[in-house]
């Protein structure tokens, strides 16, 4: 029983590694690649989940004398768990964050263009109006020097 415990913990040791490394990497990446990561992760961590489930189940087959030793064990694995969990939501937190405020710039940026667009109209507009205000003074400022002799 206690060598299926530690082909567990092998296994255990092999996946949180792994983990811990993609975690390093996801504030570095960008994009689907850093989504792709994230997702990932995510698997990862459950299957780290199923392993811990297992090993739970090792212990409780374990005969008492032994048994402390490997329940301190898998505590400790849990434990280990419990903190790549917090770094990996805090890292994804982070990563939704810079998301949102990628979308809200973005959402800015396009008001900001369509003011300039319609502003840049008002402009033409008014030009428009200043030169037929213009060519109509123009043209009464000619009839008037017509009509007098």
């Amino acid at each position: 029983m206690s060598s299926d415990f530690e082909a567990y913990e092998q296994d255990f040791g092999t996946l949180t590694a792994d983990i811990t490394n993609k975690i390093g990497r996801i504030p570095k990446l960008a994009g689907e690649e850093k989504t792709q990561l994230v997702l990932n992760v995510d698997k990862q961590l459950e299957e780290v989940r199923e392993l811990l489930e297992q090993m739970d189940l090792e212990v409780r087959e374990i005969p008492i004398q032994s048994r402390g030793m490997y329940s301190s064990r898998l505590k400790s694995y849990k434990q280990e768990m419990e903190k790549l969990e917090k770094e990996f939501v805090s890292i994804k937190n982070v990563a939704r964050s810079e998301v949102l405020g990628r979308a809200h710039l973005l959402d800015n940026t396009e008001k900001l263009e369509r003011s300039s667009r319609r502003l840049e109209a008002g402009y033409q507009i008014g030009g428009e109006r200043q030169q037929i205000v213009l060519l109509v003074c123009a043209v009464k400022s000619e009839r008037v020097g017509k009509k007098t002799p």
